[in-house]
């Protein structure tokens, strides 16, 4: 059926002329197939307008991610006198920003901090000095006391290592190793 058109309108949903239409239908006299059809030039300029907001947003994370970046090394924490933490004891921490840390003192000389949250499913971890590991319990992933890197079970990377610093009898937290 070819419509024919009055006024350079189509004939309006119910078929009826323009003129014949309801009042509110000729005050906005809305030409249904001319309003589905889209030109070259606004479909180019909707995709030229639609690609430009990908690239803001894209260059927007990249900022983002470079000044967090840089906001400069973690502060310093004292978190232990080193008379508190006994040979073969441990004790947990919170460093940088609430995160659970363990420190360990698996020799009189040797004191070793790592982030507390298995790397698999974040469960906390324990050490076991006799064995030199540190255990999580919830599915029996070992890691190496020394290193932690994984041993066995299913964590796949090794613990967030924190640096530490000796000054006196206190012990600093002074930044966290991220390792792969």
């Amino acid at each position: 059926m070819t419509a024919i058109k009055y006024n350079g309108l189509s004939p309006g949903p119910d078929g009826r002329p323009h003129k014949m239409q309801p009042r509110w239908r000729q005050d906005f006299p809305i030409d249904t197939p001319q309003d589905n059809y889209i030109a070259r030039r606004d479909f180019t300029k909707f995709m030229i307008l639609t690609s430009g907001a990908f690239v803001v947003g894209q260059l927007w994370i990249a900022l983002h991610n470079h000044f967090r970046k840089r906001r400069g090394k973690p502060p310093e924490k004292a978190i232990a006198a080193v008379q508190d933490v006994a040979v073969g004891g441990a004790m947990g921490f919170r460093y940088p920003d609430r995160q659970l840390c363990m420190l360990i003192r698996p020799d009189q000389d040797i004191f070793l901090a790592y982030g507390n949250k298995c790397t698999h499913l974040h469960c906390p971890v324990r050490p076991m000095f006799s064995e030199n590991k540190l255990q999580c319990p919830c599915h029996n992933g070992y890691f190496d006391l020394q290193t932690g890197r994984p041993l066995a079970g299913p964590p796949r990377l090794p613990l967030p290592r924190i640096s530490l610093e000796i000054r006196g009898d206190v012990l600093y937290a002074t930044g966290v190793e991220l390792r792969t």
